[in-house]
């Protein structure tokens, strides 16, 4: 769309927010892109409401205007879900950052969509309570909810799916609605709520969601285990599963990303095998006899003694090394960037699926580390490129759209956390069939204008 079309909006939208709109070449080129290796789409303007009924305001002018409208949380997103691709105003939510509730005896909190998972943990310190998803990223709550994200604490203690109660949204006209409740669980009607969440903005704007919290355990214990080969590992893993162990970290890193991180950390030097990343939560007596099960199935697999990680010091530094496993990834081919891209697969095929994601990035000609939160059957892959080279980007593209037909042939799903933005749209229908016609009808009965976040996840009109 041309730039003229959207200046009848953008003008009203001045007159609303003054100085809290901006049409700056460097705010614009911030709210270009993301992480991801997608091409940079500029936003007419980008505004910073502070309320819920700003954003309401914001929607109904750019409605009247048909003008696209694009949330925007910290820009950590990995497949261009914020890339305003038709322009338009980009929304930056980062000004709406209050933690707004937090209920001790109902272990909620409800916090506005520009809180990060840092910020919200840092209040609940004193609690005795706990946010749990990890993405890895210090990304958005509002961002988080809206991808679906999960991260490593996912086996124990689920997903954005499983972790958000209750939400406010902005309807594509304007209109506020609060879907869900603090309640544990609930009968009444549509789950509004989980359709929502990891809509991408598509439906609405999130300005509020309530979370579930956890009580911080009593003690923490974390670890690595190096194995052989991979498929001992996850042989592992499989196992401590099927035996119920409540483990709250389960993490894989092939023998490539191992390099990687003994380059990034030299102080840490593991063997350069695959590798479990660990870690226990509970009492004391039931970490004890988490570690003791764990140990007696790992022995089974090929799996090395324990390297243990039990001072808090200890288990930051493990875990800082796990969350900068994209930047130890790199270090493998100095200059190069990172191409992310993730799938999840029923843990039974985990093995298959990484063998056979091995044997493409051989075909590729690529270095691509192989990582993943294997205890919910989720891994990733950071495909090492020179930016300059156009014939390696395109590699890296057959090799993630080849990695995301075999995880839906396997019985899975081409993303497992990233979400679909754009740079997975085009598998949308492999995945989903006739349903995904559904998401279309739900996309054109909410948002008829398609102004929302246009071009991402179905495309109507």
């Amino acid at each position: 769309m041309p730039e003229s079309q959207h200046l009848p909006a953008i003008s009203a939208l001045r007159g609303l927010l003054g100085d809290r709109l901006s049409t700056g070449e460097s705010v614009l080129a911030l709210h270009a892109r993301d992480e991801a290796h997608t091409t940079p789409a500029m936003p007419d303007a980008v505004v910073f409401p502070q309320t819920t009924a700003e954003v309401a305001e914001i929607v109904r002018i750019c409605a009247a205007h048909g003008c696209p409208v694009v949330p925007f949380g910290i820009g950590t997103s990995l497949e261009g879900h914020v890339v305003p691709i038709y322009g338009g105003v980009s929304v930056d939510l980062s000004r709406m950052n209050a933690v707004l509730d937090i209920n001790e005896r109902d272990m909620t909190a409800t916090v506005e969509p520009g809180v990060t998972r840092t910020q919200l943990n840092e209040a609940l310190r004193a609690t005795g309570l706990m946010f749990t998803v990890d993405p890895g990223a210090d990304a958005t709550i509002g961002g988080m909810t809206s991808t679906r994200a999960s991260g490593t604490n996912a086996v124990r203690y689920g997903t954005m799916r499983e972790n958000v109660m209750a939400l406010e949204v902005v309807l594509a006209d304007g209109r506020i609605i609060r879907t869900g409740s603090k309640a544990r669980k609930s009968s009444a009607g549509y789950d509004l709520t989980h359709l929502f969440v990891g809509s991408e903005g598509t439906l609405g704007i999130i300005t509020k969601v309530t979370v579930r919290l956890f009580g911080q355990p009593e003690q923490v214990m974390a670890a690595t285990c190096a194995f052989e080969d991979v498929e001992g590992a996850i042989e592992a893993v499989m196992m401590a599963i099927q035996s119920g162990l409540p483990m709250a970290r389960i993490e894989l890193l092939d023998d490539v990303q191992m390099r990687g991180l003994n380059i990034k950390n030299p102080d840490m030097q593991l063997p350069e095998k695959p590798h479990l990343f660990l870690e226990f939560h509970g009492s004391s007596a039931g970490v004890e006899d988490q570690v003791a099960t764990f140990v007696e199935i790992a022995g089974e697999f090929g799996g090395s003694e324990l390297a243990w990680a039990s001072r808090l010091e200890d288990r930051n530094r493990l875990w800082k090394a796990r969350h900068d496993a994209f930047y130890a990834a790199k270090a493998l081919r100095p200059g190069a960037e990172g191409f992310v891209t993730d799938c999840c697969v029923p843990i039974s095929q985990l093995a298959t699926a990484i063998a056979q994601a091995k044997t493409e990035i051989e075909k590729s000609g690529l270095i691509a580390p192989i990582l993943g939160h294997v205890g919910d059957g989720n891994f990733h892959l950071v495909v090492l490129i020179d930016p300059d080279n156009a014939d390696e980007l395109d590699a890296a593209n057959k090799l993630a759209g080849a990695l995301n037909m075999l995880s839906i042939e396997l019985g899975g799903t081409m993303t497992g956390e990233h979400g679909v933005g754009l740079g997975k749209k085009k598998y949308m229908q492999a995945e989903h069939g006739d349903a995904y016609a559904v998401m279309a009808t739900i996309k054109q009965a909410m948002d008829p204008q398609n102004i929302m976040n246009p071009g991402k996840i179905v495309s109507i009109n």
